[in-house]
């Protein structure tokens, strides 16, 4: 679990689920003689994308499904007697009335020391925002009040849509390539070891080809990320969400090896530099203050 606490679930089901369509295409390829397309790049772009979509779409109609199951999240009742929970809820309907959402997202909480929030679901009229008992514990109203602003941003932007054509192109090009090396590799070794050649180079490409991607889909979060602050200081205010992410950088009792909780899918990053910086998928804290001290809001 603190593994899958570390990446994104998007990210995460879109990789497992790509994988799972590469292998099953090399599989029913052999079995039932579809490799010839591989020889025809038209035809072989046009299925890699009809497969590389499907992985994103899939991704995308699972989020909040996979997010509630993953992340052990309970789904707060509008009419819940707990004044903590209430409030929570009506902050989170508050700021969706603001940002003009068509429909008011679920709310739900998730047992947890490290200090989180995020936002998912296929549409801004089925989205959910979750919180940590962690950040309710550690932020004060006002800075929880700026976290569920950026939150509703990411839910107003349209960015788990955004994610998904992004990663549906990443997809699309990772099934493409792989399988064109594939076939120039397999076509200089020997013929009857051909077959097997090509299936291991497809599945290692694969999964070569989508781990280089993700650095494509990371560089678009990172930037959904600023227009995310922005929305959080609109809808909530700019001292609420500069506050917010000060707090972030002042977390205390929180061990190393934890701190990277603040990241991918959820609001923040351990401030990683050199190459491990392109795998991340948020901006750097003092990088995202300062363009909020920056912007007009």
């Amino acid at each position: 679990m603190q593994f899958i606490k570390r990446i994104g679930l998007f990210i995460l089901t879109n990789a497992l689920i790509m994988l799972t369509v590469g292998i099953a295409w090399t599989v029913l390829s052999r079995v039932f003689g579809f490799e010839r397309v591989g020889n025809q790049m038209g035809p072989l772009l046009l299925w890699c994308a009809l497969l590389g979509f499907s992985g994103s779409l899939i991704s995308l109609l699972l989020s909040k499904f996979m997010a509630k199951w993953m992340m052990g999240l309970r789904i707060i009742d509008p009419a819940t007697s707990d004044p903590t929970l209430s409030h929570l809820v009506n902050r989170v309907h508050s700021l969706a009335q603001k940002a003009g959402l068509p429909a008011a997202p679920e709310v739900a909480i998730y047992d947890s020391e490290d200090v989180n929030a995020f936002a998912t679901g296929p549409s801004k009229s089925n989205a959910l925002v979750a919180v940590s008992t962690g950040l309710l514990q550690r932020m004060s109203d006002d800075e929880v009040d700026g976290v569920l602003g950026h939150e509703i941003a990411h839910i107003a932007n349209g960015d788990m849509v955004t994610m998904t054509l992004i990663t549906g192109v990443v997809n699309t090009f990772a099934l493409f390539f792989s399988r064109v090396l594939a076939n120039l590799i397999a076509s200089n070794v020997d013929e009857k070891a051909r077959p097997t050649v090509h299936f291991i180079v497809v599945i290692i490409g694969d999964i070569l080809f989508t781990i280089l991607g993700s650095i494509v889909v990371n560089y678009y979060s990172r930037k959904r990320e600023f227009r995310a602050d922005l929305g959080g200081a609109k809808f909530s205010s700019r001292s609420n969400m500069i506050a917010a992410l000060r707090r972030l950088q002042n977390v205390h009792g929180i061990p190393n090896d934890e701190k990277d909780m603040l990241a991918t899918m959820k609001i923040s990053n351990n401030g990683r530099t050199g190459i491990m910086a392109l795998f991340m998928t948020h901006p750097n804290l003092d990088d995202r203050i300062q363009a909020l001290e920056r912007a007009r809001v």
